[in-house]
């Protein structure tokens, strides 16, 4: 099995929808050339902000291979793969075409909240019929479970073909434990726009980012400060992002990066129920935002 570099920044494709709420796939070929072209190192589909519980399973199939098709071998592509049914989740990974993903984005069981044990259970069930590199991702303001520093080691040390963990727990001295104690090759990412930064001061190697789709080329930049410790550079950018991070999760996510890339006239800002656009004055406030950036 290949080994997946995550080092740099991935971003976390958006599902652009027209006002029928079916899939616009004029703008989602618009995104991936926006992205790729903004020298993102590589795109993560499928993923939370793609709104993938809202779409069918024949569309998610669809989704995949358009992406596959548009990005033509250019960028490495993550598939997310997750479920809270460890049964149904592998035999999803036995019977998936993965052609042109370089790895899956998996992340922690959901609602059903698992202890430690049975998390651990689920991801070596993943591991063990996974055909791609594995990242485990832990989201728990988003699953009600938080996949701990211990357990995430202990599958960093037990699977070799796991090779990272996209952390969104927000928990810094448990992301620090993670990145002191894991083996050679294990790699740490951001789950957080705002976080990155800090993180990547901390040993972090990336991002899968929200932002990213925005604005892959400046986010980019910092990260790659980082990456080569020139944190000094680094930090003025983080900076001047960070109003935009607050506006953007305001009102959830992917509600305040579609109000962005909508004013930057990539996409509809429109979103399948039960998530809903931004807030007018959310709304006002990231198009302010983005005024200012344009502007500095």
């Amino acid at each position: 099995m290949e080994q997946l570099n995550l080092r740099g920044l991935g971003v976390a494709l958006v599902t652009p929808f027209n006002t029928d709420k079916e899939i616009d796939y004029n703008a989602l070929e618009r995104m991936i050339e926006h992205i790729i072209g903004g020298k993102a190192d590589y795109i993560v589909v499928l993923g939370t902000t793609g709104e993938t519980p809202t779409l069918t399973t024949e569309e998610k199939t669809i989704l995949r291979r358009f992406v596959v098709e548009k990005n033509g071998n250019r960028v490495p592509l993550v598939l997310g793969m997750g479920s809270n049914s460890t049964h149904q989740l592998v035999s999803e990974l036995k019977t998936t075409d993965f052609t042109g993903y370089s790895g899956i984005l998996s992340v922690t069981p959901f609602y059903n909240k698992p202890s430690q044990e049975g998390m651990f259970r689920h991801f070596a069930a993943v591991a063990n019929n996974s055909p791609l590199p594995v990242i485990l991702y832990n989201v728990p303001g988003r699953t009600g479970v938080n996949l701990q520093a211990q357990t995430t080691l202990r599958l960093a040390q037990s699977y070799t073909n796991i090779c990272g963990i996209k952390e969104a727990s927000g928990h810094f001295d448990q992301i620090e434990e993670i990145i002191n104690n894991k083996p050679d090759g294990f790699q740490v990412i951001s789950g957080d726009d705002a976080l990155t930064y800090p993180l990547m001061t901390l040993g972090a190697e990336g991002v899968i980012s929200v932002v990213g789709n925005a604005f892959p080329r400046e986010f980019g930049k910092m990260v790659r400060l980082c990456l080569a410790g020139k944190y000094k550079e680094a930090l003025p950018i983080h900076y001047r992002f960070s109003k935009l991070y607050e506006s953007l999760f305001k009102d959830g996510n992917p509600a305040g990066v579609k109000s962005l890339l909508h004013d930057m006239g990539l996409i509809e800002n429109e979103l399948r129920l039960p998530l809903v656009a931004t807030r007018i004055e959310t709304g006002d406030e990231v198009r302010k935002l983005l005024q200012e950036l344009n502007q500095a």
